[in-house]
């Protein structure tokens, strides 16, 4: 079965302040249920920090052999070559942020739509995943904005896998969040 691949390279901040305490939040489709989505918090333990030697600027993937970006899922091409992730960033000023208490303020807040932890999906087996019903899925934007995190807003990681997959491994996407950030991520394609 032919897997699809999804990294994150780079993430560049575009505001004057030069430290920050940054994590991600992923939303994306269940890969065996189709009225579920999964949702995590990328790292899954602490938020990564930028200081001002990094100039608002962080790359996960290097020029160096064998190096990769930041792993966000693994999993088999969807029938329809269709596959819709949403990726949300975050800023902190706490100095420990437990972010596993990000994923029990949204189950908490959708309540009945909420289907528990897994942890063996999309290609992690540590990293920890909720479950939560398609139609809440409007809810989980007022539930993050309701953290009090900052909020450098959303992006749509949607790809349709189509003929440029065919002549290409690895192809990278350079979009702006909603707010003052911007991410290079890249989609790959195993047989």
């Amino acid at each position: 079965m032919t897997k699809v691949r999804l990294e994150i390279d780079e993430v560049q901040i575009h505001r004057p302040k030069k430290r920050w305490k940054l994590y991600f939040v992923i939303l994306t489709e269940h890969p065996t249920d189709n009225d579920k989505m999964i949702m995590t918090t990328l790292p899954n333990h602490e938020p990564f920090k930028l200081s001002k030697r990094h100039e608002n600027s962080y790359q996960f993937d290097t020029d160096q052999e064998g190096a990769e970006g930041l792993f966000v899922l693994s999993r088999d091409l969807p029938a329809d070559r269709d596959l819709n992730v949403h990726i949300y960033l975050r800023h902190t000023r706490k100095s420990a942020r437990d972010l596993g208490e990000i994923l029990q303020e949204v189950e908490s807040g959708i309540a009945g739509d909420a289907f528990g932890i897994v942890t063996d999906i999309v290609g992690t087996t540590t990293v920890p995943w909720l479950v939560v019903a398609k139609k809440a899925v409007p809810l989980i934007g007022n539930i993050l904005l309701k953290i009090p995190d900052r909020d450098f807003g959303f992006l749509s990681a949607f790809e349709r896998f189509g003929s440029e997959f065919e002549e290409l491994y690895e192809i990278d996407r350079y979009k702006d969040f909603t707010g003052d950030a911007s991410l290079v991520y890249s989609w790959s394609i195993d047989d």
